[in-house]
C-alpha cells in the first residue's frame, strides 16, 4: 500500500497516517450512496489514532446510519469534499474517501458491505468478499 496523504478538491483540507490502512471497503449503505452522490463509499479504513489532519477548513455533519449507530461526516466547509467519516459501529477507526487521497492508484477494494442496499446496476467482483448489512456490528 501507498502512503495515505491526501486533502479535498480546494485545498482547504490535508490529512496524513504513517500507517497502513487496515482494509479497503465499498459502503453500499442508503446514507453512503446520499453522501457520496453515487451508488456506494469507497472507504480506507485507519487507525484513528494514526489519522491527522494537517489542515482544516472541517464541518462536520452528525449522522445516524442504516445500523442505527452515530456516524459523523467530515467535510469541507469550502468545497464540499467529503473527507472522512467516524462510525459508532467501529470505533478506532476512520473510514477515509478514497477519492480524497494524493495516490489513488493502489486502491483496489475486495470487501463490500450493506450490500443488501446496493444498486441493482452495480457490478460486484465474485472474489470479493461481502456483507448484506455492516461487517462489524
Amino acid at each position: 500500500m501507498s502512503e495515505i496523504k491526501g486533502g479535498c478538491l480546494c485545498g482547504g483540507v490535508r490529512y496524513e497516517s504513517p500507517e497502513v490502512a487496515v482494509m479497503t471497503a465499498v459502503c453500499h449503505c442508503t446514507h453512503c450512496q446520499k453522501q457520496s452522490g453515487s451508488a456506494f463509499s469507497t472507504n480506507l479504513v485507519v487507525p484513528a489514532a494514526a489519522f491527522k489532519v494537517t489542515a482544516s477548513t472541517l464541518a462536520t455533519f452528525n449522522d445516524v446510519g442504516d445500523s442505527g449507530l452515530g456516524v459523523r461526516r467530515y467535510f469541507c466547509k469550502r468545497c464540499g469534499s467529503p473527507v472522512y467519516s467516524e462510525l459508532d459501529a467501529n470505533p478506532g477507526i476512520v473510514a477515509v474517501k478514497a477519492g480524497t487521497l494524493d495516490d489513488r492508484s493502489w486502491v483496489h477494494p475486495k470487501l463490500h458491505m450493506w450490500r443488501e442496499s446496493a444498486q441493482a446496476w452495480v457490478e460486484i467482483a465474485d472474489d470479493a468478499v461481502c456483507f448484506a448489512r455492516n461487517a462489524v456490528a
